[in-house]
């Protein structure tokens, strides 16, 4: 095969009848700036060549010179649908560093967000998998839901979007008065509405068609190449990190983790749906639960003094001013700490030398693994069905390049 790096954009027409084509970068169907470079015959995948790179922003790099405060607000940035739970692994791996353990107030909040975010996460990727499959109704139904849990989000952190809510110690803010109130709207309303896009898509024939028996991976092939959440478990393997290594007190929680047989689109399809269904159970279980108390871990310096006590507290003005400039250290040796993101296991290794900046900082993100066995699912199937393929997968870009 051509190597994809002399391709750029024009097709190739080889001796036996295989045709070279670029699918993207710039592509409606590519959910953010990827290229495939597709070997076809006819109709039918002969292979699928993911090529990555176009939106690399240098975030695993940048993160040595930033402070551990700053390095908060590069998590967001990585998957702009899941910025909490990617302040969530960032704050629970720092924290392993210092060994310091969040209030239980932030620890249920915590828990709280991070379902909300994979409610909002799998409402988009619901609406833009059923945009490509053309179901545009279902797209004006799920943005116009998610739109509740942004506003959760901007009245806890005055960002819709990338959040830098969940820091290291626990909460950025306390919680806002109104929060139970919304959060109690969102259990009232969804149930129903998630019937309701079931309804819509579940039984149709025509997403039948284009999603069952498509994009088939097994469970051995699904473990060798590294995937993750749904996808993962959408070919029968029982692995979420929720509940094989509990964090933030997962293992007090009733759910269930949502299995497929075939590891197909349509298997990935109803994982999704059913874990937003669990997502809804432990938001229910977590708030009945949310105690009053600190939001924070005030007895480390990691986060900032209240602001009642700057015109008060000499100590609270110094401390206020040092972590603002300096940031704060953290003890020399590194961590690990896994945990489930919307799109599987996001996973965060530090290694500190003791100052305040981290000395080396990689993170384990599931959208670059599942995207590359995008080549083992494309194999033998028609060109056609690589557009449900890809929103199957639920890629974030600047979750694969960092």
């Amino acid at each position: 095969m051509t190597d994809a790096t002399q391709l750029r954009g024009a097709t190739l027409v080889e001796e036996d009848g295989r045709l070279l084509l670029n699918m993207g970068p710039q592509h409606p169907a590519t959910h953010g700036v990827l290229r495939l470079v597709l070997e076809l015959d006819g109709e039918m995948v002969l292979s699928c060549r993911p090529v990555i790179g176009y939106v690399h922003t240098g975030i695993e790099k940048t993160y040595e010179h930033k402070t551990y405060l700053q390095g908060v607000t590069m998590t967001d940035r990585m998957d702009y649908l899941a910025p909490l739970s990617n302040n969530l692994a960032f704050a629970l791996c720092v924290e392993k560093l210092i060994g310091v353990v969040p209030p239980p107030r932030a620890t249920v909040a915590r828990v709280i967000l991070a379902e909300l975010t994979r409610l909002n996460s799998h409402l988009v990727w619901l609406a833009t998998q059923a945009l490509d499959l053309g179901a545009m109704s279902v797209f004006f139904y799920a943005m116009r839901e998610r739109e509740m849990i942004l506003d959760i989000f901007e009245a806890c952190s005055g960002q819709r979007l990338m959040t830098s809510y969940i820091r290291p110690g626990g909460l950025y803010y306390d919680l806002p008065d109104e929060f139970a109130e919304k959060v109690n709207e969102i259990l009232r309303v969804f149930p129903p509405k998630i019937d309701e896009y079931e309804d819509l898509l579940t039984g149709n024939e025509l997403w039948r068609d284009r999603t069952v028996g498509i994009g088939k991976i097994g469970a051995d092939d699904a473990i060798a190449w590294g995937l993750s959440g749904a996808c993962l478990r959408a070919s029968g393997v029982n692995w979420d990190i929720r509940k094989a290594e509990p964090y933030c007190g997962y293992d007090q929680y009733e759910f269930a983790v949502p299995l497929g047989t075939n590891g197909d689109i349509f298997d990935r399809y109803l994982c999704r749906m059913r874990e937003m269904r669990e997502s809804l159970k432990i938001i229910r279980q977590a708030l009945a639960r949310l105690p009053d108390g600190d939001f924070t871990a005030h007895d480390h310096k990691i986060s900032f003094p209240p602001r009642s006590e700057l015109a008060t507290s000499m100590e609270a003005l110094i401390h206020h001013f040092k972590l603002a400039t300096e940031g704060y250290r953290v003890p020399a040796g590194e961590a690990f700490v896994p945990i489930e993101s919307p799109r599987g296991e996001i996973g965060f290794y530090i290694v500190a030398d003791g100052s305040g900046k981290p000395y080396r900082a990689h993170v384990r993100t599931p959208s670059f693994y599942n995207l590359a066995a995008i080549s083992k699912m494309a194999e033998g199937g028609l060109v056609a069905d690589l557009v449900a393929l890809i929103g199957s997968l639920d890629p974030v870009l600047g979750d694969v390049d960092r």
